[in-house]
């Protein structure tokens, strides 16, 4: 059956375990340490998760003598996107997989911007229809495109620098552009000063800068000119 996303994702605690999640497998009281509510309430919503088929638990030994320990991962790979006007509500969810890059043509010219009967109105509706459906595959072929260098990305970033934290750093700035250095500290649960911190050791690496003193930025200009910061 269909998860309920709608359901899931209306709850923040729900949506901030997910996206720690997208950043790397978690086990319990890591995950607990993420958020703020109590660990109860946290085994509470990925139980709920876990009910619903967006989540798998399993169990591994760790690398070190010590107890095994109970780990949480995403177990879906999808796209959902809904439209809600006073005249149109409507959801669809898009199964990603592995992404075949092409280019589409999608042709709005052929679209009335005034249709004037009745049968008109239908059938310009049936055509945007079907541009639609172009765009919708269009933008699942990105998002699995998206899915799989991101995936690519930890795992070269953890081999080649090996720093969690700045990964976590990496992967919310690639996902939402930019962000201030409180929403990090109060994301990753590190003072500023541990922020500033490994922004400026994650500066080494990747062309990362804080701009008036507090927003956090990928300096995308130097990126696409493909000037590195790797170290000599």
């Amino acid at each position: 059956m269909e998860p309920d996303l709608f359901y899931i994702l209306g709850n923040k605690v729900r949506r901030d375990l997910l996206s720690h999640l997208t950043c790397m497998e978690c086990y319990f009281s890591l995950l607990s340490s993420k958020v703020s509510v109590s660990s109860t309430a946290v085994a509470k919503h990925l139980k709920i998760m876990e009910r619903e088929g967006v989540l798998q638990s399993y169990e591994k030994e760790e690398r070190f003598i010590g107890p095994t320990k109970k780990y949480y991962k995403i177990s879906i790979a999808k796209s959902y996107v809904f439209t809600l006007t006073p005249e149109m509500f409507w959801y669809k969810g898009l199964d990603l997989g592995d992404a075949e890059l092409r280019d589409f043509e999608i042709s709005l010219s052929g679209l009335d911007t005034e249709p004037s009967t009745l049968k008109e109105m239908i059938t310009d509706f049936i055509k945007a229809n079907k541009e639609l459906e172009k765009v919708l595959e269009a933008f699942k072929t990105i998002e699995s495109y998206r899915s799989s260098l991101m995936r690519k990305i930890k795992e070269a970033y953890l081999k080649e620098i090996g720093d969690m934290t700045q990964l976590a750093i990496l992967h919310y700035l690639l996902l939402n552009g930019r962000a201030t250095v409180e929403e990090l500290s109060d994301r990753l649960n590190l003072k500023e000063r541990e922020v500033r911190e490994k922004i400026s050791e994650m500066a080494r690496f990747v062309p990362v800068k804080i701009i008036n003193d507090n927003t956090v930025v990928l300096d995308e200009d130097q990126i696409l000119r493909g000037e590195g910061n790797e170290e000599d």
